[in-house]
C-alpha cells in the first residue's frame, strides 16, 4: 500500500519537491524507526486515507535498500506546525517529553476532555495500553482515600488510534522509546458499556442522604461528613466511607458481570445498579461475611445542598433577630440574639438547674438545625438549640414569633427524635419574652 501510494504521488507530482509545510513527529514509527520529537518536511495530507506523506531524515534512512525517501505517518502522529524554524522551535519546547510514554497499570483508566477527575470521559484505557505523553499540564488532581491530593500530575496524552486528552499520572509507568517496535498490550475489543460510565460519572451518597433530601430535613453535621462511595476510576482504588465504615479497595479493573452488575478485579467488591439512581455495593468483611450497602445519586450536590440548608437556617434566625434583637421576659431575664449567630441571657435563675445548668455562663452559639414533626409545624414557627459556652449541654426550645414578641417552650430531649421535635412536653414550660424597646422604636412613638 505504501509503494503504492509513493508510485501514484510520484506520477503526479514527477520531481516536484514542494513542501506542505514542516512537522513535529509526536508518536515514533516502526519502519523506518525515527523517534518522537523528529522535526520531518511533510509533503501530503491525505485526508481519504488519514495520513501525512514525509520525508525520511537521512540520519534514518538504510542505504543499503531501495526505498522511497518518503512514508507515511497517521494524521493524529504529527503535528503540522508550518515553517521549518517554527516546527524546530516546537520540537525543543517538546524535547523534555518527546521520548516519554505512558503504560496504563490499570484497566478501565479513563482519558478526560479536561485535566479534572469530574470532566467527561472521553477514551477508557485497557491494563497494559501504551500512550504517548505529550504536554505536563496544570490541573485538579484526584483525591485520596484520605481527601489529600493524590501525589502525580494531568499529562495531555495521545493513544495508538488517535484519541488524546488528559489522564492522571498516579496510575502511569513512565518509559523512554526512541523508535522501531513498540509493544502495546492489545486486549480484546472492549464492548461499550454506557451504564457503567453513568455509574462512574455520578456521585455515590449514603441512601440516608436522599431519605433527609426527600422529608426536606437536612443535617448538616451528617451533610458535612461526605459519606460516599467512590469507585475510583482515576486511581484504580475504590473507597467505602460510611458510618463506621472507612475501606478502599485497590483493583485492576471493572468487568461487567451482566444483570447491570460489576466485578472489581483483583478486590472483594461489586456493584449493582438497583435503578439510574440506586446502586447496591457489596464487599466483603475482614472476617469473611458479605456486607451489603446502598448508595444513591442526590439530584443535587452535597456542598450544594450545604449551602441551602445554612441559608434556611441563616434565614430563620434573621427573622428571629430583625424581630428583637433583645427579649425581655419578668420572671426569666434578658435574652439577646447577637447578629454572628451568638446569645447572651441574663436572670434566668428560675431555670437552674432544671433547664440551664448551674455551670452555664449566660452565652454561647444558636443553631437552628431543629425541624418540626407535622403535627406541630401549625402551632410554632420552629425551634432553635441554644449551645452554652463552658458547658457541653444544648438547650433546645419551640418557638412562635408575633408583633410583640416570641413565646419560647422546653423541650425534653425525651420529644426529640434525632433533628425532629415529635410532641411538647407533658407539661410544658413556657415563657414568653417581649420585644425590648430599640431607639428606633422611640423615635417612632415620639408625639409631636
Amino acid at each position: 500500500m505504501l509503494l503504492l501510494l509513493i508510485t501514484i504521488l510520484t506520477v503526479v507530482f514527477g520531481s516536484c519537491n514542494r513542501l506542505l509545510g514542516w512537522g513535529v513527529l509526536l508518536w515514533a514509527t516502526e519502519d523506518p524507526a525515527v523517534p518522537s520529537g523528529t522535526v520531518l518536511p511533510v509533503y501530503i495530507k491525505s485526508n481519504i486515507n488519514q495520513v501525512w506523506v514525509a520525508g525520511i531524515p537521512k540520519a534514518y534512512q538504510d542505504p543499503s535498500q531501495s526505498v522511497p525517501d518518503k512514508f507515511e505517518i497517521p494524521l493524529s502522529k504529527l503535528e503540522l506546525v508550518g515553517g521549518r524554524k517554527a516546527a524546530e522551535e516546537r520540537a525543543e519546547a517538546f524535547a523534555g517529553l518527546a521520548l516519554i510514554y505512558g503504560e496504563t497499570l490499570q484497566d478501565g483508566l479513563p482519558i478526560r476532555s479536561e485535566p479534572d477527575n469530574s470532566a467527561r470521559r472521553t477514551y477508557r484505557l485497557k491494563m497494559g495500553e501504551v500512550i504517548k505523553i505529550l504536554e505536563e499540564v496544570q490541573g485538579t488532581p484526584p483525591l485520596s482515600t484520605a481527601g489529600e491530593p493524590l501525589a502525580g500530575v494531568w499529562y495531555k496524552v495521545l493513544t495508538e488510534n488517535g484519541s488524546a486528552g488528559y489522564c492522571f499520572s498516579y496510575r502511569l509507568r513512565l518509559f523512554e522509546h526512541t523508535g522501531g517496535t513498540l509493544t502495546i498490550v492489545h486486549a480484546a475489543e472492549e464492548q461499550e458499556d454506557p451504564e457503567l460510565d453513568q455509574v462512574l460519572a455520578k456521585t455515590w451518597s449514603p441512601e440516608s442522604y436522599s431519605i433527609m433530601v426527600n422529608n426536606y430535613k437536612l443535617d448538616l453535621e451528617e451533610l458535612s461528613r461526605h459519606w460516599r462511595f467512590s469507585p475510583g476510576p482515576d486511581t484504580g482504588i475504590a473507597h467505602i466511607y460510611a458510618p463506621n465504615i472507612n475501606r478502599t479497595f485497590s483493583y485492576t479493573g471493572i468487568r461487567s458481570e451482566g444483570n447491570r452488575s460489576w466485578r472489581f478485579e483483583g478486590a472483594p467488591l461489586q456493584m449493582r445498579l438497583r435503578s439510574d439512581a440506586v446502586l447496591e455495593v457489596q464487599f466483603t468483611e475482614n472476617g469473611g461475611a458479605l456486607r451489603t450497602l446502598v448508595f444513591v445519586a442526590l439530584s443535587s450536590d452535597v456542598d450544594d445542598l450545604i449551602i441551602q440548608e445554612t441559608a434556611r437556617r441563616e434565614a430563620l434566625f434573621r427573622k428571629i433577630y430583625a424581630l428583637g434583637p433583645g427579649f425581655n421576659s419578668t420572671n426569666y431575664g434578658a435574652l439577646s440574639f447577637l447578629p454572628d449567630g451568638r446569645f447572651t441571657w441574663t436572670g434566668y435563675d428560675f431555670l437552674v438547674p432544671r433547664v440551664i445548668p448551674a455551670a452555664g455562663m449566660g452565652s454561647g452559639t444558636v443553631s437552628m438545625g431543629l425541624f418540626l414533626s407535622p403535627d406541630l409545624t401549625a402551632r410554632y414557627d420552629g425551634a432553635f438549640s441554644l449551645h452554652l459556652d463552658g458547658f457541653g449541654k444544648t438547650i433546645d426550645f419551640l418557638y412562635t414569633l408575633d408583633t410583640q414578641g416570641m413565646r419560647i417552650e422546653y423541650i425534653p430531649s425525651a420529644a426529640l427524635d434525632g433533628l425532629t421535635v415529635t410532641r411538647q412536653a407533658s407539661s410544658p414550660l413556657v415563657i414568653y419574652f417581649f420585644r425590648a424597646e430599640r431607639p428606633a422604636d422611640r423615635e417612632l412613638n415620639v408625639e409631636f
